[in-house]
């Protein structure tokens, strides 16, 4: 009696049935792929999006000796020796880090070991338990209490205040 039972599956000719029964031959779906996968490569997002993610790391047991260079915000937790170029965007360099390196960003906050000339289009910050060593050129700075500097600092203003006041001459 048990050994008769029929399995429960679906003989092949009820499987086509059920896939012509969909209402779009197989070329339309094929072709419907393709058109998703085309609107998936249009829809990439700008750069400036992507540069508004979460920011990279460098973790605490890596050693860099040579050029980075992008286009995002970095963290840099391990040591780095060299050149750090990332336009306009912002550097921090954690607790455990310890560098060598000439940097150009658009901000700076030091938490850090650094050592080397940095030039930065915004901001620099001098953290209370970090260390600079090298030439400031930037727009603003902060220094906190407990900090440790040693270098020269040379104030430029940003080229928006220059464009400003090109535009708007002041009043006499």
């Amino acid at each position: 009696m048990w050994f008769n039972k029929k399995p429960d599956r679906p003989q092949a000719a009820n499987l086509e049935r059920k896939n012509v029964q969909t209402n779009q031959p197989l070329k339309s779906v094929a072709g419907q792929l393709e058109k998703d996968s085309q609107m998936n490569r249009d829809t990439i997002r700008p750069e400036r999006e992507r540069a508004d993610r979460a920011p990279s790391r460098l973790g605490s047991s890596l050693h860099v000796k040579g050029e980075i260079s992008g286009n995002e915000d970095l963290i840099v937790d391990g040591f780095v020796e060299g050149l750090i170029q990332l336009d306009k965007r912002k550097l921090t360099i954690g607790t455990t880090a310890k560098m060598t390196a000439e940097i150009m960003v658009g901000e700076l906050v030091v938490y850090g070991k650094m050592q080397g000339n940095v030039r930065a289009n915004g901001r620099i910050e001098i953290k209370k338990d970090g260390s600079m060593d090298g030439d400031l050129t930037t727009a603003q700075i902060m220094i906190e209490d407990g900090a440790n500097f040693k270098g020269s600092i040379q104030i430029e203003k940003s080229a928006e205040k220059e464009a400003d006041k090109s535009v708007f001459p002041p009043a006499a």
